[in-house]
């Protein structure tokens, strides 16, 4: 049997992806494009309507192509909207996320319903076949260390979809580290829905700093990039963590949302545009070299002009490397889908594109500030790409395997940042 994963939104949504995929390998199943394997499954998003709607027709297209796959729907939106999604053509199972979690369990419920009835072989892969790199066009690996938020912010629908916050104990998470250097992988990200509150839940109470450290310890040929991590949660102690082992990346993802104080509590942010400033301050003046991304929301209902000229302004004399822009959308349910006044849907469109070409000119200032630089990088694709520790990716010459560690100076050729392979 031939599968295919289709996969939306958050690096835990690509972990658990990811997860399902090892387990249907395992139970003899290939993996092939969605135009033409037996099962598909599309690992939903629910952040934004557009993240829905794209979700809808992902499930449509499969079927339009491919009207013999059977379809499984799961992720966010599969757990806010199941009845929808069951009634879309080819869906054969709508799967919330609680029970994917569960991936070799729901590998095996899959495989067993697809291949039941008229046109559909058993088996087609080898059994026991695991993930490596350049499976599925992927060099690194992603792991979910903890999912689920109780986070009150007005905007979100993940803690309806997620449910509570659950860590996956220590051992589990060093584990899964050794099975994705055993096969080969040579950089992990470690994810979470709410990763700052990771240990908080288990007995006895952990925190983020100690499963980092825990990491460490393993020593394993690994590089361990750290996702989205919010502000509150990052703290002095995992900084310096960070700044003092090099088998961390230099890479920070902390959201923002909005740097006006007035909208921050209208989100229901636990933090002050200072604060946040004081933090990410802190992190360039520790780690001059590191990236550091962020996510901002444009037109969030009650949205001045005096507070957008604000946020932008902050935005751009900002510390920070990378934006990752969304346009406000009410998600049913919410505190903030109840908000009045709205912003006018051309208003957010126009202030959200503002904002992306703020975030351009901070990643060209990043990418063109590391000219001379000699960075750790892993090679891509066919190798002619490499990734920086810090999170630059910068083509090389050519003559490289994927999965190579390199040591690059990079180099600024015409406005265009590039890799020369030192060692």
């Amino acid at each position: 049997m031939k599968f295919a994963v289709v996969t939306f939104g958050c690096r835990v949504n690509q972990a658990d992806s990811r997860a399902l995929e090892a387990a249907l390998r395992g139970r003899g199943a290939s993996p092939g494009r969605a135009d033409d394997a037996d099962l598909v499954v599309v690992n939903t998003c629910s952040v934004t309507a557009s993240a829905d709607q794209a979700a809808r027709q992902a499930i449509r297209r499969v079927h339009r192509l491919n009207p013999r796959a059977r379809v499984a729907v799961t992720g966010c939106h599969a757990t806010r909207r199941p009845v929808e999604l069951a009634r879309l053509p080819g869906v054969l199972r709508v799967v919330p996320n609680a029970r994917k979690e569960q991936a070799g369990a729901l590998a095996t419920e899959l495989t067993t319903a697809a291949t039941a009835g008229d046109g559909f072989g058993h088996g087609g892969g080898a059994c026991g076949s695991r993930i490596e790199p350049g499976a599925a066009g992927r060099t690194t690996w992603t792991l979910s260390a903890q999912t689920g938020c109780a986070e009150a912010c007005a905007y979100c629908v993940v803690p309806a979809t997620r449910g509570r916050p659950t860590s996956r104990p220590v051992d589990l998470v060093l584990g899964e580290l050794e099975v994705a250097a055993a096969a080969g992988f040579k950089e992990v990200t470690l994810a979470g829905v709410h990763l700052g509150s990771w240990g908080r839940d288990l007995v006895p109470v952990l925190s983020l700093v100690d499963l980092l450290r825990a990491v460490a310890r393993l020593d394993l040929p690994l590089r361990v990039r750290i996702s989205s991590l919010e502000p509150m949660d990052c703290s002095h102690e995992l900084i310096d963590l960070v700044a003092g082992d090099p088998r961390f990346a230099p890479h920070f993802h902390l959201p923002l949302q909005h740097a006006s104080d007035r909208v921050l509590r209208a989100m229901r942010r636990p933090y002050t545009l200072a604060a946040y400033d004081r933090l990410v301050t802190g992190v360039r003046e520790r780690l001059p070299h590191a990236a550091i991304g962020t996510d901002v929301i444009a037109g969030f209902p009650g949205e001045t002009d005096d507070d957008f000229a604000w946020s932008a302004a902050y935005l751009a004399r900002s510390p920070l490397t990378s934006l990752h822009v969304f346009p406000y959308s009410d998600r049913p349910g919410t505190v903030a889908s109840a908000m009045t006044p709205k912003v006018p849907g051309r208003v957010v469109r126009t202030r959200a594109e503002a904002l992306r070409a703020v975030g351009l000119e901070l990643a060209r200032r990043f990418r063109l500030s590391q000219a001379g630089q000699v960075r750790r990088a892993l090679t891509l694709e066919d190798g002619a790409v490499a990734l920086t520790d810090n999170y630059l990716k910068v083509r090389i010459p050519p003559g490289r395997a994927r999965n190579e560690w390199v040591e690059l100076r990079l180099e600024n050729e015409a406005g265009a940042l590039t890799g020369t392979v030192v060692v």
